[in-house]
C-alpha cells in the first residue's frame, strides 16, 4: 500500500474492517483484500458521495456491514469492495475476472445490472425488482450485498433531496425490508424499517423516537426489578447465560398504533427481554425449556402468546421460544429464549447457518434451498404480470408460518391462511392441477379449506380434473396462483386458436373476407380489448350465430354503423369533461419543480386535506390523482411505478373546506354525544355533514364527516375531543 498516498482516514477505515473480519479470513485471503481495497480506491479516487465525502468510504461501510453484521466470508467481503467498480470507472468486467476471477466477476455482473435496473426511471419498478430477485438463486451474495448497500445508503440518506429521500425508503420499505427478514436478517431488516419510517412519516418517527428516550430510566429500571429473582434462580440451576432487554423497534411501535388507532402509552409490550443460554447443541432444546418453566415460575405466561420454534423452526432458519407473561404492574412482557447459536442465526440468518452446518446436512439449508428454487421458479414464469408477482412475493415475504404434514409425516411449511389446493401446489405443480379433494385428518374436506398447524393432508387428484377460474379466489401462495394462471391461459389459447377457426369459416358463409381490418372492426362492435379475447368468446359459444349477424346488419346499414361511432365518440368525449369538471374547480395544489398548475383529482382511498404531505400519480384513465404518503397504497405506487409520481405542494387555501371523517370511541354515558356534537359544531364551528353513533355492552363506537381547513384544524378539534370524560379514542379515518 505504500505506492498509493491513501488518506489517513480511509486507511483507517480499512484497518476496521480487517480487524472485524480477521477470523474469516487466512493470510492469502487477506492479501486478496487488499487488492480489492485498491482497485476501489483507484476507481473511485475523484469521486465524491452527496455528503462531500470520498467515494470510495462507501464500499468500505458495505463491507464492514457484509462482515460484522451479516457475517459473510472473503469472497462476500471482496465483492462488497468492488461492487460500484464497473459502474462508476473505466474497469471493464473482463479486469475484475482476470485479477479476481470467475466467481467474483459472476457477483460484480449481477451487483451492476442491479444498480441498473434500481436507478432506471424508464420502465415498471416492479419489473426491475423482480429481475433483481432472479439474481438470487444464481449466488445468494449478490442480495446479501445488496441489502448491506441498501443498508449503507438508508443511512446516509439525509444528504439527498425530499423526494428522492421518500423514493428510496419506500422501496426499502416495500421489498428490502421484507427481504432481510424472509432471509432472517432480523437486525438489518429492523434498522431498514426505522430509516425508511424516518423518511416517509418523519413526525411520527421523531414523536416515537422522543418518547422511547424519555421512558428509557423507567424501562431499564423496571426490567432490573423484573429480572431480579430469574436471574437468582438460572444462577442457582448452573445455566451460563446473558441477558439482554431491547425496546420494540419504531417502525413496530408505529405499526401497532396505527394497526389498532391506539397512542404509545397504549402500547403494552414496548420491551421484550432475551435470554441467551452457552449450551451445546445437544442441551440447547431441553436447557431453553428449562430456561422457560424457571421464568414462569415467577411470572403466569398467556397461553395464547406461546411460540416453539425450536421444535419447528421457521423456513429461514430462525430459532427461539417465546413466551409473554405478566411483570410487575401487570405490565406484559415478552420473553425470547435461545442458545448463543440460535441466536447467531436469529440476527445473521442464512450466512450463520454456513458457521454452523460443520459439512453435515443441514435440514434449515435446505429449506432456504427449496424457497430459493421456488422464487426461481415463478419469476421465470413469463405469464406472471410484474406487479402483481411483487405484490404477492412481498406477502409472502412477511406471512406468518403454519406447519402441516404429509399422509407419510413429512413436515410441509405453508404461510398462514393457506389451504389445501395450496399444499398440493406445494407438493407438485401436477399434483396441484389434478387436485380433485383432499381429506384433512382423515375427513374428506373441499380443496377450498383452510390449513392450521398440525395437520395431515392427503391429496385426492383425478386425470381428468383440470384448474378452474374460481380456484384463484381461495389459494394465497404465489406458485399456486402463478401455476392457476398459467394453466387458464394455456387453456384459453387452445379455445381462442379453434376459435379463430370457426370464425373464418363464418365470415366465409356470411360472404365477408377474414381481414384485419374486419378484426378491429368486430373487436370494437363487440367492445373487446384484443382480437384473442373475440376469438376466445367464439370458442366458448359467447359470441354465436344471432350475434354475428346483428353485426353484419349493423355494418350494412351505413346510418347506424356510423351512428354507433358517433355514440362512442360523444361518450368519450363525455366521460373526459366529467373528469376535467371534476370538483377541482379551484385549484389548491402546485406540481414538479415548477409548481406547475395542472387537473388533477383527489384520491378517495385516504382523501388527503392541507396540510397532509402529498404526492401526484399519474393514473392511465384519470390523470393526476393526489394521495397522501400515509395512504396504504402510497408505497406501492412509489415503490413500482416510481416514473409515473410528481411532487407535489399545498398552496394557502384558507377559504375552502375539505371533507374528513373521525372515529370516536369510548364509554358510553348520559349527553357523551351531545358533549361531543357541542364542542365540534358550537365550540369549534365545524361544520357535521353525517353523523352516526352506536352503542353495546356500555361502550360507543361513532362515525362523523366533518368540514375542516386542514390538518391543523383537524388536530386541534382532535385534541379538544380527547379532553371529554369517557372517551378512549379519537382519530382520523381514512374514506373507504
Amino acid at each position: 500500500m505504500q505506492e498509493l498516498e491513501i488518506p489517513k482516514e480511509i486507511l483507517s477505515k480499512y484497518r476496521s474492517l480487517i480487524r472485524y473480519c480477521s477470523d474469516k479470513v487466512n493470510v492469502e485471503e487477506k492479501k486478496e483484500l487488499k487488492k480489492a481495497f485498491e482497485t476501489a480506491f483507484v476507481a473511485h479516487k475523484n469521486i465524491k458521495r452527496k455528503s462531500g465525502e470520498p467515494y470510495i468510504l462507501h464500499p468500505l461501510s458495505v463491507a464492514k456491514i457484509a462482515a460484522k453484521e451479516i457475517g459473510l466470508g472473503a469472497l462476500a467481503i471482496k465483492c462488497a469492495l468492488l461492487h460500484d467498480v464497473v459502474e462508476d470507472s473505466e474497469i471493464k468486467l473482463k479486469e475484475i475476472e482476470n485479477l479476481f476471477g470467475k466467481k467474483v466477476s459472476n457477483i460484480i455482473d449481477g451487483l451492476t445490472k442491479i444498480s441498473d435496473l434500481i436507478d432506471s426511471a424508464n420502465s415498471i419498478q416492479a419489473e426491475n425488482f423482480r429481475k433483481m430477485l432472479l439474481t438470487l438463486s444464481d449466488d445468494v451474495n449478490v442480495i446479501l450485498i445488496k441489502l448491506a448497500d441498501r443498508l449503507d445508503n438508508m443511512r446516509t440518506l439525509e444528504h439527498l433531496e425530499d423526494r428522492k429521500r421518500k423514493k428510496i425508503a419506500s422501496e426499502t420499505l416495500y421489498i428490502y425490508a421484507p427481504l432481510a427478514h424472509r432471509l432472517g436478517l432480523y437486525s438489518i431488516k429492523t434498522e431498514l424499517e426505522d430509516l425508511s419510517l424516518k423518511y416517509t412519516e418523519t413526525e411520527k418517527y421523531f414523536e416515537i423516537s422522543r418518547k422511547l428516550n424519555e421512558t428509557k430510566n423507567e424501562r431499564e429500571k423496571y426490567i432490573k426489578h423484573f429480572l431480579k429473582p430469574i436471574k437468582s434462580k438460572i444462577k442457582k440451576e448452573g445455566f451460563s447465560v446473558s441477558i439482554k432487554g431491547r425496546p420494540k423497534s419504531i417502525f413496530s411501535i408505529r405499526k401497532k398504533m396505527s394497526k389498532q388507532q391506539i397512542n404509545f402509552e397504549e402500547v403494552f409490550d414496548k420491551f421484550a427481554i432475551r435470554i441467551i443460554t452457552n449450551s451445546s447443541e445437544s442441551n440447547e432444546k431441553s436447557d431453553c425449556w428449562k430456561i422457560y418453566s424457571i421464568v414462569t415460575d415467577y411470572y403466569k405466561p398467556n397461553p395464547d402468546r406461546l411460540r416453539d420454534w425450536i421444535s419447528t423452526p421457521k423456513t429461514n432458519g430462525y430459532e427461539s421460544l417465546h413466551t409473554t407473561v405478566m411483570g410487575p404492574g401487570g405490565h406484559w412482557v415478552e420473553v425470547q429464549i435461545r442458545s448463543e447459536r440460535m441466536d447467531q442465526i436469529a440476527e445473521k440468518g442464512l450466512a450463520a447457518h454456513w458457521l454452523y452446518k460443520n459439512n453435515k446436512k443441514d435440514k434449515k439449508e435446505d429449506n432456504l434451498n427449496k424457497w430459493i428454487n421456488n422464487i426461481r421458479e415463478l419469476l421465470e414464469s413469463p405469464e406472471e404480470d410484474a406487479v402483481d408477482f411483487l405484490n404477492e412475493f412481498k406477502l409472502n415475504l412477511y406471512s406468518k408460518e403454519i406447519f402441516v404434514f404429509t399422509p407419510n409425516g413429512e413436515l410441509i411449511t405453508l404461510p398462514k391462511d393457506s389451504t389445501a389446493l395450496d399444499f398440493a401446489f406445494s407438493i407438485h405443480t401436477e399434483l396441484g392441477k389434478k387436485c380433485l379433494g383432499t381429506k384433512v385428518n382423515g375427513k374428506l374436506v373441499p380443496i377450498s379449506h383452510k390449513l392450521k398447524s398440525g395437520d395431515q393432508i392427503e391429496i385426492i387428484s383425478s386425470e381428468k380434473q383440470r384448474p378452474k377460474e374460481n380456484w384463484l379466489d381461495f389459494v394465497i401462495t404465489s406458485k399456486a396462483k402463478n401455476k392457476i394462471k398459467g394453466s387458464l391461459n394455456e387453456g384459453k389459447k387452445i379455445i381462442a386458436e379453434e376459435g379463430k377457426e370457426v370464425l373464418k369459416r363464418k365470415l366465409k358463409h356470411l360472404k365477408i373476407p377474414f381481414t384485419e381490418k374486419r378484426i378491429n372492426e368486430l373487436q370494437a362492435y363487440f367492445k373487446l380489448q384484443d382480437s384473442q379475447e373475440l376469438f376466445y368468446k367464439i370458442g366458448t359459444g359467447k359470441i354465436n350465430n344471432p350475434d354475428l349477424k346483428k353485426y353484419v346488419e349493423s355494418r350494412e346499414s351505413w346510418y347506424g354503423f356510423f351512428k354507433s361511432k358517433l355514440t362512442r365518440k360523444n361518450n368519450k368525449s363525455e366521460k373526459k369533461e366529467s373528469i376535467n369538471n371534476s370538483d377541482n374547480v379551484k385549484k389548491i395544489l402546485r406540481f414538479g419543480d415548477e409548481k406547475n398548475e395542472l387537473e388533477y383529482k383527489i384520491a378517495s382511498c385516504c382523501n388527503p386535506i392541507p396540510g397532509d404531505d402529498v404526492f401526484g400519480f399519474i393514473t392511465i384513465e384519470d390523470g393526476i390523482k393526489v394521495h397522501s404518503y400515509n395512504c396504504p397504497n402510497s408505497i406501492r405506487l412509489k415503490t413500482n411505478f416510481s416514473y409515473r409520481t410528481i411532487e407535489a405542494n399545498w398552496i394557502n387555501v384558507d377559504d375552502l373546506e375539505f371533507s374528513a371523517i373521525l372515529e370516536i370511541k369510548g364509554i358510553d354515558s348520559t349527553g357523551v354525544v351531545n358533549k361531543i356534537t357541542k364542542i365540534i359544531s358550537t365550540d369549534m364551528s365545524v361544520e357535521m355533514e353525517s353523523i352516526n353513533f352506536k352503542s353495546k355492552n356500555g361502550f360507543f363506537e361513532g362515525i362523523v364527516d366533518i368540514m375542516v381547513k386542514n390538518k391543523i384544524h383537524i388536530k386541534k378539534l382532535i385534541d379538544r375531543l380527547k379532553k371529554i370524560e369517557g372517551i378512549k379514542k379519537v382519530h382520523r379515518k381514512l374514506k373507504s
